[in-house]
């Protein structure tokens, strides 16, 4: 049995994923109308823009969300792990997929095609008002994250997501708190509205003051408080 947040977990009901909302009756019902399968590090999961015949139950491991401007520009929208649904509003709507979903590290979900997942619904109508939940919630950490940095400078935005990242996504090495889910610069930069360009040349400012040490896919924090006074929370 996987193990996702529950409510409470750490007061933000915006970070509670949708098969924690469900009863364990619900849950269990659910899971059973699909199919397991497994995916790949970087193994797209759901691709924007095309047809939509079935929803995703993540288990195990943790996925990018971006979507694609029409300059090609990459924007990351969110990071789905253990307990997430994707591909739900495509499932609802009969819409193509709005977004791409890529595999960060090995993935195991369960697969329900959409028609099992609408009379699941229908049979649940609890578990339908936990979904209109979970998508309120998503949308207000939305908001939230852009009214926030909005007022924000590319530096502050970058240090402000380091944070975030670190609190909701960090495991505590011998050095400071290492990122558990591994990012590109790319995919950095598509989280906070900027270029590669700009990003790598913070990251470069913020490993010569020894406030992080990056590799290949890895970054460790090693000054947390250098961090928060950058990015204006401390």
């Amino acid at each position: 049995m996987v193990r996702v947040p529950t409510p409470g977990d750490d007061g933000l009901d915006d970070r509670v994923p949708f098969l924690a909302r469900l009863e364990d009756t619900e849950r269990e019902n659910l899971l059973t109308l699909g199919r397991e399968m497994r995916f790949g590090p970087r193994a797209e999961l759901l691709r924007e823009y095309e047809p939509s015949g079935h929803i995703l139950l993540i288990l195990n491991g943790w996925t990018k969300v971006t979507a694609t401007a029409p300059n090609g520009y990459v924007m990351l929208l969110a990071l789905r792990g253990p307990g997430d649904i994707i591909g739900e509003s495509a499932g609802l709507t009969g819409k193509p997929r709005s977004a791409t979903v890529t595999a960060l590290e090995p993935v195991r979900a369960v697969v329900v095609d959409h028609d099992g997942f609408r009379k699941y619904l229908s049979d649940h109508p609890e578990a339908m008002l936990k979904l209109l939940g979970l998508a309120s919630d998503r949308t207000r950490a939305g908001d939230r994250r852009r009214l926030e940095f909005a007022s924000l400078t590319v530096r502050e935005r970058l240090a402000a997501l380091l944070l975030e990242l670190a609190r909701t996504h960090g495991r505590s090495v011998p050095e400071g708190i290492e990122l558990a889910v591994p990012l590109s610069k790319v995919e950095l930069a598509g989280s906070i509205g900027a270029s590669r360009e700009m990003v790598q040349r913070l990251l470069k400012e913020l490993r010569e003051r020894g406030v992080i040490v990056t590799g290949r896919r890895t970054l460790v924090i090693l000054r947390p408080d250098v961090l928060r006074r950058v990015g204006g929370s401390g």
